[in-house]
């Protein structure tokens, strides 16, 4: 069986880097997995997403729309925005950050203040204050990695080494902090 997680964010929230701990653990575990990571224009706070595929033997690293199982969402209108590739009963792990895009703070478009029930009327959601969670453990950044953690315990993948995915994939001066962020997410869920 093949699972579908997307992984969505804005440029400079650590989508990618989520999304590199997340295949590493999952091809340690000897998964098949096949990853591809799109990027706008994330250096200037554009989206960025990355769809990871994992199972017995998986052909595609491309998720189509409507076979998504898990939407891991570091910001609310990315979350939204990438509802249609869900499946029916898939399930969004949200951060419930905002960041304005550029139209919005040109004051061109606006950005709705109830995309969490419109998120949530959709699909099952699970909402995570992801960003203020990091910031208590003194790794403001760490809301990816956190999201991972929570992610790791939603798919119940706790058997696999973790630590080791994260020490491969972050600087050794930030692994400690992030693993504080990943034990925390693992635990708000």
């Amino acid at each position: 069986m093949i699972k579908n997680i997307l992984l969505v964010g804005v440029g400079g929230q650590g989508t990618l880097l989520a999304s590199k701990v997340l295949t590493h653990g999952l091809m340690q575990a000897g998964y098949d997995v096949k990853m591809s990571e799109i990027k706008g224009m994330s250096q200037r706070g554009g989206d960025v997403s990355a769809h990871i595929r994992f199972g017995d033997i998986v052909h595609s690293s491309v998720i189509e729309k409507g076979s998504g199982d898990l939407l891991i969402s570091f910001e609310q209108m990315e979350a939204f925005r990438h509802i249609p590739y869900m499946k029916k009963n898939g399930v969004v792990i949200l951060n419930n950050q905002v960041i304005h895009p550029v139209a919005v703070l040109a004051g061109k478009e606006k950005y709705s203040e109830n995309l969490i029930t419109e998120i949530s009327n959709t699909l099952e959601t699970k909402i995570i204050d992801a960003t203020e969670e990091a910031k208590k453990l003194n790794n403001p950044k760490g809301a990816n990695i956190l999201l991972i953690g929570a992610t790791i315990k939603i798919l119940g993948l706790t058997d696999i080494n973790w630590e080791n995915s994260i020490k491969a994939n972050v600087k050794p001066k930030f692994v400690e902090p992030n693993i504080r962020v990943f034990n925390r997410g693992m635990n708000l869920v």
